[in-house]
């Protein structure tokens, strides 16, 4: 598999005045940094397969991340090329194999885990990432292999979050399997099947799923964790804490 990149140095922010106006009516001009729009192109070869809104960083784990969460492929070893424009503008992927659309999903494959690790990751959350402290504008991804963070990310969408913590264990041959993503926005459907696609056992949030999302993790054994916070967390489907602090309650 051969992978190039050429996008560097793309700003992610610009400094922006604005007009700070009180309730009192007392007004002044400040300035801050605001985040900006980037847009990236995935095309598979030679199809266009979406066009993704994102920020410029971390673009190579983003495309990595979406051909596997969207079904497209199962390991990095099923993509024959994969570049970035110097732009990062477009993501040109060829495949090993004739694309011929998503795969099935499959059951995935349940793990023991313990509940400090989640409070962990939400603490970590709790601190603050980089580009949330400047902006307030970001959704931001954990990839953790029990005790250990392995990568953390932002974006200004959740999935695109988690496709470039997918992505980010795709490109250094870390099992997924054997991993949990710890998201900072709502589980909706096709975040918990972003989970279930890459096989990864256990998919824990800062905020709450939806009806639908908590049946679909039901039913492919995906350990749905939601509201998980400093001082507590939810535990919606899947696998019990392997750890003292499990409550049948």
């Amino acid at each position: 598999m051969h992978t190039e990149e050429h996008s560097e140095n793309i700003p992610l922010l610009t400094p922006t005045p604005y007009q700070r106006i009180g309730r009192d009516g007392q007004r002044q001009n400040e300035r801050e940094p605001v985040l900006g729009e980037h847009c990236m192109e995935i095309r598979i070869d030679g199809q266009t397969a979406a066009n993704l809104v994102c920020i410029p960083q971390f673009l190579t784990e983003l495309a990595f991340g979406f051909l596997r969460t969207e079904g497209y492929i199962r390991s990095q070893a099923d993509v024959a090329r994969l570049t970035v424009c110097e732009q990062g503008r477009r993501a040109d992927v060829l495949l090993k194999e004739k694309n011929e659309g998503p795969r099935e999903i499959s059951p995935v494959r349940p793990i023991s885990w313990e509940t400090d690790h989640i409070f962990s990751l939400a603490d970590r959350f709790a601190a603050g990432m980089p580009l949330h402290r400047e902006t307030f504008a970001t959704h931001s991804c954990f990839l953790a292999q029990g005790a250990e963070l392995l990568f953390s990310c932002e974006d200004i969408g959740r999935h695109n979050a988690l496709d470039k913590a997918v992505g980010y264990a795709l490109r250094h041959n870390i099992d997924l399997g054997a991993c949990a993503l710890y998201s900072s926005g709502r589980i909706p459907t096709d975040m918990a099947l972003k989970a279930i696609r890459a096989g990864v056992p256990v998919l824990a949030s800062k905020a709450s799923p939806s009806r639908e999302a908590v049946a679909l993790a039901k039913k492919y054994n995906l350990t749905l964790i939601c509201a998980a916070r400093k001082d507590r967390m939810k535990l919606f489907t899947g696998t019990a804490p392997s750890d003292k602090g499990e409550n049948n309650g």
